[in-house]
């Protein structure tokens, strides 16, 4: 996802009320000649195999319309509909959570998610997630698919976040996010010192060993990542970054990957590391930094009502200025 803005957008087909919501997906040239379980391991990374594997074989999957068997090929622009219900929550319980809402209409919600918070429930998260905040304060929002939310940040990553409040917005934002027409730009700290900018152009998907993870592979999907620094440290580096695509944990593997790991990263950042000659604030608060140092910055697109371009930015939190303030007292001493 988003970084954590995934490929795969979910959408609801309006053509017959009495069909179930299904998500949706249409094969690329990348997954063209794929087994059909295999495009779905890969557009729909929320389940596991073997319940898609089930799915297809109750005839919950259909291609171009018809149901399929799982050996079956796929082949680019083929449409792919998933009827996912017995994976969802069933219900999803409204709560009252405090929310940072940066702005509504009648449209849409942009939302500055604080690290922490899930966005949406799921195993071992079944309640106290955004989506279930955003249910309170907007009922209506029961009525869309996810409660409108058509991309998501990762729990430890935060900031700004756009959600659907009509199913004309959520067809239009599903539409933007395919053509990459959403601007999103991040705020990250990562280890070492880069001394300028850059583009990386390297294939992101699953790891070929821990599934949990994914990583840069040659028969990844096709991810690029833009960067700039914005500030430079004796061992970190301050970096503004821009997603072209939106593979999940896009930022933090990418940044893995060419061993600028971002400061913090459970997964994908390595063992801790304190630079040589690092004051004692600065070593407290790098080991005091549990989750990645990522910030969703900035967030811009054309409004799916007016057609306006509409942008926002969010200011990072506290824990990141914090991190950044002992790094230039540090960079002084």
């Amino acid at each position: 996802m988003d970084e954590s803005i995934t490929d795969l957008t979910l959408e609801a087909t309006e053509s017959d009320q009495s069909e179930p919501d299904y998500l949706q997906a249409v094969v690329d040239l990348e997954l063209s000649g794929s087994r059909l379980d295999q495009a779905l391991v890969a557009f729909f990374p929320d389940y596991s195999r073997s319940r898609l594997q089930s799915w297809v074989k109750s005839g919950r999957v259909r291609v171009n319309g018809e149901t399929a068997r799982n050996k079956d090929k796929v082949k680019s622009g083929d449409v792919i509909l998933l009827d996912a219900e017995e994976e969802k929550v069933t219900y999803v319980v409204a709560e009252e959570i405090a929310l940072d809402i940066v702005f509504e209409d009648e449209h849409l919600i942009v939302v500055n998610k604080p690290a922490g918070l899930v966005v949406h429930p799921a195993a071992g998260n079944p309640a106290g997630t955004l989506q279930n905040g955003l249910l309170y304060h907007a009922p209506e929002l029961e009525k869309l698919p996810r409660a409108g939310i058509v991309h998501r940040l990762d729990k430890e990553t935060s900031g700004l976040l756009v959600v659907a409040r009509s199913l004309k917005a959520h067809k239009r934002l599903v539409e933007l996010l395919q053509a990459r027409d959403i601007h999103r730009e991040y705020r990250t700290v990562v280890n070492g010192v880069l001394i300028t900018g850059g583009h990386i152009d390297a294939p992101i998907g699953r790891h070929p060993t821990q599934r949990v993870k994914m990583a840069v592979v040659p028969s990844g999907k096709e991810a690029q990542t833009d960067y700039r620094v914005l500030e430079k440290f004796p061992a970190h580096t301050l970096l503004q970054v821009k997603l072209h695509s939106g593979r999940t944990h896009q930022i933090r593997v990418h940044m893995a990957h060419i061993r600028h790991p971002v400061v913090g990263d459970p997964v994908y950042g390595g063992r801790l590391r304190l630079p040589a000659g690092a004051s004692e604030p600065l070593k407290e608060a790098l080991r005091s930094f549990k989750r990645q140092a990522l910030h969703a910055f900035k967030l811009g697109f054309d409004h799916p009502d007016t057609g306006e371009y509409v942008e926002w930015q969010a200011e990072m939190p506290d824990d990141m200025l914090n991190l950044l303030e002992t790094l230039r007292e540090d960079a002084n001493a």
